[in-house]
């Protein structure tokens, strides 16, 4: 995903909310809103995947502040894997995460490498992504759950 296709007009989005990729500045914010969520995530991992262009937050349009973040890693060449995806705990089940996720399956989309997304996931976020079209396995970890969306 490049600046000129950001999804930040993408219909997917809640009205008050612009899913974009991250910049250098958002580093912080992204870590906080994931740190909130108990996700683990480094920051020079996050760093990283910013410069690569697959780390994303979710914008609010009225404060600019950053209310989501997604942060996808490459495993390898032909797959992008959701590694963390957060929404503040009062903006929740508001589409946000759906936003973001979104916007991560386009950005594969848009990588001529790119043939699948993936995401490792809690049991009980399935349903959650059978909902932005993930195919869900059980992973060999008991209560994990693993899910693949060709693009």
């Amino acid at each position: 995903m490049t600046a000129d296709d950001s999804p930040a007009a993408d219909t997917d989005s809640p009205a008050d909310v612009a899913v974009e990729p991250a910049t250098p500045d958002d580093r912080l914010d992204i870590l906080r809103v994931l740190d909130a969520a108990m996700l683990e995530t480094d920051a020079d991992t996050v760093a990283d995947r910013i410069a690569a262009g697959d780390a994303l937050v979710a914008r609010s349009t009225r404060t600019g502040g950053v209310v989501g973040a997604l942060v996808a890693t490459r495993p390898d060449p032909a797959r992008l894997h959701v590694d963390a995806v957060a929404v503040r705990r009062s903006r929740r089940g508001r589409g946000i995460g759906s936003a973001l996720v979104a916007a991560a399956v386009r950005r594969g989309e848009s990588d001529s490498h790119v043939d699948r997304v993936t995401s490792g996931f809690d049991a009980e976020l399935s349903r959650f992504y059978e909902g932005v079209g993930f195919s869900v396995d059980d992973d060999a970890d008991e209560g994990r759950r693993v899910g693949r969306r060709r693009v």
